[in-house]
């Protein structure tokens, strides 16, 4: 699942932010969206593309990483890049992966790329709408589904997501639909 995007191109995952440059080697700051943070640095081969851009500006080597400061940062060496000059036009754009590189979720865990698009229904199938994306907030984080002007941000617990099935494309939740 969640093999090939919308386009018909392998699907591609947002695992973290390219960020200021640190130090004089070049090594950049990451903000990565892996759990454990550096996680990310298990992905020997990234794809660098503008946030929200379709197309890779950049594929890169990982030479080295670690885990620095910050909950969610981490430094990266990547190949081609020796200085903070040639690291600086580099923060802010987006490291991607083949969804296929990512390893399977464990059971009852779902990588948030296959919800998209998916159908949301309450538990006696009455539509919500499909989802939209997700907003990580401080309690937990949100699924965003929209029926027209319509939004519903449902949180993403056990006790509000009750079913998902990947094969059929679609989520029951435990949602007043009035909401």
């Amino acid at each position: 699942m969640g093999g090939v995007g919308n386009d018909g191109a392998p699907a591609r995952v947002v695992l973290g932010r390219l960020g200021a440059p640190w130090g004089v080697q070049g090594w950049l700051k990451v903000e990565s969206y892996t759990d454990p943070p550096d996680a990310i640095l298990d992905y020997p081969v990234w794809e660098l593309a503008a946030p929200g851009g379709d197309a890779p500006l950049r594929e890169v080597r990982v030479l080295g990483g670690r885990p620095h400061g910050g909950k969610r940062t981490v430094l990266v060496r990547l190949e081609g890049i020796d200085s903070p000059e040639a690291a600086k036009p580099y923060a802010t754009l987006e490291v991607r992966v083949l969804r296929s590189a990512l390893p399977p979720p464990g059971p009852n865990e779902y990588y948030w790329v296959d919800l998209l698009g998916m159908e949301a229904v309450t538990l006696d199938g009455v539509p919500l709408g499909r989802v939209s994306h997700f907003v990580e907030l401080p309690a937990n984080p949100v699924v965003v589904v929209r029926q027209g002007a319509k939004e519903h941000w449902v949180p993403m617990a056990p006790a509000h997501i009750r079913r998902v099935d990947l094969a059929a494309r679609r989520i029951e939740m435990d949602w007043d639909p009035t909401l």
